[in-house]
């Protein structure tokens, strides 16, 4: 691996995203990729022991590491791709860690993640930052988003893609979205990091609404929750200060249709999983999540967080509040869609 500062790319993370991130820098963009996790971790100790896992084989300008000094040295250019609400936990090793580090230049933190911390109710760029502004003076680096439609199976597959990069600084954003463009990945640059975070956590919660509607052969009605889903959460990212119009592309709308009808979603097949879980059982569950014996799917953790921001907000939200009541509370799906049919018959763009 040639040492070429403008070459490298940090990765921190290794599993199924964190694998598309490094496949893609280092296959398609040909860049040397230094991968983190921690060392008890099993999906790293498969990647640096026998490097491959069941997405890719590394090649030669992939490597891995556990040191995370180690990692955030080797790039001005920092991928985290891990659980959404592994950030909480990450963001304050990453910050003190980076303010030990002498002279290090400006770092471009790059966050690929779709989630709202279930515990502060934070973005995931808002809950880095924080930890950033505890060593003020001491640590040089901007904060952006990577998001939009896509699975790394199709990915792999050869399939193109089109995402979008947001950040805290706008030229940031256009800088890494010429930076990391391909003949394969159209990336544009967003200007509403608020709006685009908030959507692509929304986007995990009506997956499982998909599913849901899968599993109770109601699939008909897929493109009315996609009409009204993206409609209550333009209402509350405008509460939250952000752009009235940006869940309509592709961080929350165009990432959504991609996960309504694809055999690779693990939140649509997540609720799919909850009403044959159910059925299965002939009971309710107080919380029917916990009991599946299924990774859980982001948008598990995500109803909670946008459901509470919502009463923060004061926000109507009745799909994303139909969910959490169905994970969270025992709510009888059946029963949540009658009340959903039975709400008041207002004009469809109300409170516009």
């Amino acid at each position: 691996m040639v040492n070429n500062k403008e070459k490298n790319i940090a990765v921190l993370g290794c599993g199924r995203w964190a694998s598309f991130h490094s496949w893609y820098q280092s296959v398609r963009l040909e860049h040397n990729v230094l991968m983190w996790g921690r060392s008890d971790d099993p999906m790293y100790q498969q990647l640096s022991t026998i490097r491959k896992n069941d997405f890719w084989e590394l090649p030669e300008n992939v490597n891995c590491s556990s040191d995370l000094r180690e990692v955030l040295c080797f790039s001005d250019y920092i991928i985290i791709v891990i659980s959404a609400q592994g950030m909480r936990d990450l963001a304050p090793r990453i910050a003190k860690t980076l303010s030990e580090m002498k002279n290090h230049s400006h770092k471009k933190f790059i966050l690929c993640m779709k989630g709202i911390d279930d515990t502060t109710l934070e973005r995931l760029s808002e809950l880095l930052r924080r930890e950033f502004d505890k060593y003020k003076g001491k640590i040089d680096a901007t904060i952006s988003v990577w998001l939009g439609p896509g699975h790394i199976q199709e990915f792999l597959e050869g399939q193109p893609g089109v995402m979008i990069i947001d950040s805290e600084d706008r030229k940031t954003a256009i800088h890494i979205a010429e930076k990391f463009k391909s003949s394969s990945m159209k990336l544009y640059a967003g200007n509403d990091i608020i709006g685009a975070e908030v959507g692509a956590a929304a986007k995990n919660v009506f997956g499982i609404v998909a599913g849901i509607l899968d599993g109770a052969n109601l699939s008909s009605l897929k493109g009315a929750l996609m009409a009204r889903g993206v409609f209550e959460v333009s209402r509350l990212i405008v509460a939250m200060g952000g752009k009235k119009l940006t869940p309509y592309g592709l961080s929350h709308l165009g990432d959504f249709e991609a996960t309504l009808f694809s055999r690779n979603s693990n939140n649509r097949r997540f609720g799919e999983a909850v009403i044959k879980h159910i059925k299965e059982k002939n009971e309710l569950s107080k919380d029917v999540a916990k009991e599946l014996r299924l990774p859980l799917a982001e948008g598990v953790a995500s109803a909670k967080a946008i459901y509470e921001l919502s009463k923060k907000y004061e926000v109507e939200i009745p799909i994303t509040k139909f969910v959490y009541e169905v994970l969270h509370k025992g709510k009888d799906p059946f029963d949540g869609f009658k009340e959903l049919f039975l709400r008041g018959n207002l004009d469809e763009f109300h409170y516009l």
